[in-house]
Parts: structure tokens; C-alpha cells; sequence
């Protein structure tokens, strides 16, 4: 599956993004799908995951959806911070059981560059 993440840029703190990510040459349905996120210098760190059937984490101010009708994965970003600042990756498994750590999904996006100024 080839994946193709958008909607970031560059928002003021306090501002909100929703940042997509567009499955294509897989059956979408069958993966379970996360964001990570890394920073300059920094490791890359899990943010959020959804199970193929929609069950999802909600940490804080970030949301994970899914719209399996549009291949498609979202994560809402609410009440932005500088520290925020980072790449963000989507990525996908077709793995039942679904990880927090990087090694655990075989697909990734090509990050999309969120700047939060302060």
C-alpha cells in the first residue's frame, strides 16, 4: 500500500490542523493506521492509532479517524504548541494486534512538515 500524507503547514500556537493521509494500492479496510511524528534532532514518536474497524486513541489534543470509503486517515490536531513542530508520518499495518512503536508498521507516508509560531 502506497501512502500520501497532506494538510500541513505552517499555523499560529493555539490553531488547529487536520492533517490526512490517502491510501492507494491496497485494500484500505484491512490495515490499522497511525501517525507518528518527529522533530529535528529527535526520535521518531508515536502519536496516535486506529484499528481497522475504527476503534482509535485519543491522546489529549489529537484524534485519529479513519474513512474507510475514502482510504483515507485523519488526525485532528487541537490547540497547537511550538513543540508540536515536527514531520508528521502516517503509516500501516495489517497486523490484528497494533503497536506504538515505528518497528511495528511496514508502510509509510512521506511526512508532511507542521510549523507551529508562537
Amino acid at each position: 500500500v502506497q501512502l500520501q500524507a497532506s494538510g500541513g503547514g505552517l499555523v499560529q500556537a493555539g490553531g488547529s490542523l487536520r492533517l490526512s493521509c490517502a491510501a492507494s494500492g491496497g485494500t484500505f479496510s484491512t490495515y490499522a493506521m497511525a501517525w507518528f511524528r518527529q522533530a529535528p534532532g529527535k526520535e521518531r514518536d508515536f502519536v496516535a492509532r486506529i484499528s481497522r474497524s475504527g476503534a482509535n486513541s485519543v491522546k489529549g489534543r489529537f484524534t485519529i479517524s479513519r474513512d474507510n470509503a475514502k482510504n483515507t486517515v485523519y488526525l485532528q490536531i487541537n490547540s497547537l504548541k511550538p513543540e508540536d513542530t515536527a514531520v508528521y508520518y502516517c503509516a500501516a499495518t495489517p497486523s490484528v494486534i497494533i503497536g506504538t512503536t515505528s518497528r511495528e508498521y511496514d508502510y509509510w507516508g512521506q511526512g508532511t512538515q507542521v510549523t507551529v509560531s508562537s
